[in-house]
């Protein structure tokens, strides 16, 4: 609970606001912020410089994409539109706040995830060295976990319930 008091020439006003599920709040809209993160850098990256995406993603020398097959301009753009959509929707959320926002762009990262970590977890191209490989699987597992995690740590209600407030009247100065 958070108590303000303001006084004013007509008297003090004491709001009371009832911060319910705060910490849980704060979590989803870090893990939103993260997605909405990804998403936009990948998004960009992939949609502005395909050709450079498909031969340096992530970057810091490791070649996640080039080493599993040719490239495909329309494909890369294609899943650089895909991030960027996944970035909108979890930046909206962000902004907007609520529930159904925060667990609806959950759900798209889980769908998106879940083939995406099968895929990585049973495929490991014969160019790609086992760190990469690993670093690959952890990074598609963290956005499947985000993903899961914003649905089922997100509340069921809204995020505060209206604060309470109480005016106290000036006292009146005795003669």
């Amino acid at each position: 609970m958070r108590i303000s008091v303001e006084g004013k020439s007509g008297g003090v006003r004491v709001r009371m606001r009832f911060e319910q599920h705060r910490h849980r709040w704060l979590a989803v809209r870090i893990m939103l912020g993260m997605l909405t993160f990804q998403g936009a850098v990948v998004g960009l990256w992939a949609v502005l410089a395909p050709h450079s995406w498909y031969t340096s993603f992530p970057g810091f020398g490791m070649h996640w994409v080039a080493v599993d097959g040719p490239y495909n301009h329309h494909l890369t753009g294609d899943v650089g539109a895909f991030f960027l959509a996944l970035a909108a929707v979890s930046g909206f959320a962000l902004w907007r706040g609520g529930s159904a926002l925060a667990q609806a762009a959950g759900l798209g990262w889980l769908v998106f995830a879940t083939p995406h970590v099968i895929y990585h977890a049973f495929h490991q191209p014969d160019a790609m060295s086992g760190v990469s490989f690993t670093l690959s699987l952890l990074a598609a597992a963290i956005l499947l976990a985000l993903g899961a995690a914003c649905l089922l740590v997100t509340p069921a209600q809204a995020p505060d319930p209206r604060p309470i407030e109480f005016h106290f009247p000036r006292r009146r100065p005795t003669r």
